[in-house]
């Protein structure tokens, strides 16, 4: 078994007592203790800022804006920094140039990160609209009663063909919060360029476990609470140049040329405003979330996203194939590796519900956490999330608690 070759992230790197199994980073990632670390010397240097340098505050956020573009093999001027992904997809919203009558297209069941800033459009003349991905899928009130996505899906084509001359956006969640299943960004970037409409992604369930390719993206945010392994309240814009362009500035004081700069009067406001991600940035940021957030980044690029993934791909397999001869859990187990085999899977594995409700998936995450075995449950789903630290005694635990 691939997997029991050494995990691309130590679990020493964390905290981790020895019978722990935190398979929650879909919900919150574990820290490093390098990370934590970075804050507490932050905090000494904010203790005594005479030791430091004068510009010691913008630091952090070069340092974090410089691991993100090593990360995902993109440029650091083309991030901002955020506070969250919902604060990331608000700015696109509200800084994009519509008229009225313009739409949003979305998956539905999208997290309400990726549905309440286009939503809140509405009193613009804004329409959003949902698209069902495969049939007997439903979410809202009727989430319970929807059908599980299997193999053989084509949700880029349900997409990209319910895109009409009103849509604007396309914008959707690269891996899905509740059923795990992860869309083909690549082909929904080319039909989205076909049809001049700009592609925005919401990546948090997929950044820091999966490569990313930004090619053919307008947007795609993340925070950084979860695959990312960073304390919450902070998050990652990336913006296509071209696309950012198009985009009205926020407003910040560090948003024009020479913003930071003290030795010219701050009060001159005859300045241009800045092409680069900070065009769409708040004022000053949170130098001890920022320089958390980069030590981890740090370590997620030490280990390398393309080996994480490997690593959690040979996780699921065996995982799945060990699970596949259980009798509560069998067909859930064949049906999410007809997926894998696809690459239809982020690092999440959504078991469905089958008719049992919430109660018997409660009842389970319940039985798991007598066991020290952390998941959690959405909308029909238990979701077991697997990442670079995990190793085949954890696959071992998670298989002898659900068969």
């Amino acid at each position: 078994m691939t997997a029991r070759l050494t995990p691309p992230l130590a679990k020493d790197l964390f905290d981790f007592p020895p019978d722990l199994v935190w398979a929650l980073h879909c919900a919150k990632g574990p820290v490093p203790r390098a990370a934590v670390q970075a804050a507490r010397d932050f905090l000494n240097l904010e203790l005594r800022p005479w030791e430091s340098g004068p510009d010691n505050w913008l630091k952090p956020t070069q340092s974090l804006r410089e691991e993100a573009a090593r990360l995902c093999s993109a440029r650091a001027e083309d991030f901002t920094l955020v506070a969250s992904t919902s604060d990331g997809l608000t700015k696109v919203a509200q800084s994009y140039p519509w008229r009225e009558g313009d739409e949003a297209l979305a998956p539905l069941g999208e997290f309400p990160s990726n549905a309440w800033p286009w939503k809140a459009l509405a009193a613009r003349g804004v329409s959003w609209r949902e698209v069902p991905l495969w049939d007997g899928h439903k979410a809202g009130r009727d989430a319970l009663a929807g059908a599980p996505p299997a193999a053989g899906l084509k949700p880029e084509q349900k997409l990209l063909e319910a895109i009409s001359p009103r849509t604007r956006i396309l914008t959707v969640s690269w891996v899905r919060f509740q059923d795990g299943l992860r869309l083909d960004l690549r082909r929904l970037a080319a039909g989205c360029a076909e049809r001049g409409v700009d592609l925005v992604v919401d990546g948090i369930q997929g950044a820091g476990t999966l490569p990313v390719a930004f090619d053919g993206l307008a947007a795609f945010c993340t925070g950084v609470h979860k695959g990312l392994l960073a304390p919450q309240g902070v998050g990652l814009l990336w913006t296509d140049p071209g696309f950012r362009a198009r985009l009205n500035p926020m407003g910040s004081w560090l948003s024009v040329e020479q913003g930071a700069d003290f030795s010219r009067p701050v009060t001159d406001f005859e300045r241009a405003w800045l092409g680069d991600g900070r065009k769409l940035e708040q004022g000053g940021s949170g130098g001890l979330l920022l320089t958390a957030a980069a030590a981890s980044l740090a370590a997620l690029n030490r280990a390398g996203t393309g080996d994480i993934a490997r690593h959690v791909d040979a996780l699921q397999a065996e995982f799945l194939r060990r699970l596949a001869g259980s009798g509560q859990w069998g067909e859930e187990a064949r049906r999410l590796e007809s997926l894998r085999a696809e690459n239809r899977l982020g690092p999440i594995l959504s078991l469905h519900h089958r008719g049992r409700g919430m109660a018997a998936l409660d009842a389970a995450q319940k039985a798991g956490l007598g066991r020290r075995i952390f998941t959690s449950t959405r909308e029909g789903y238990l979701r077991i999330a697997l990442h670079g630290w995990h190793d085949d005694r954890d696959i071992a635990r998670l298989v002898d608690w659900l068969a």
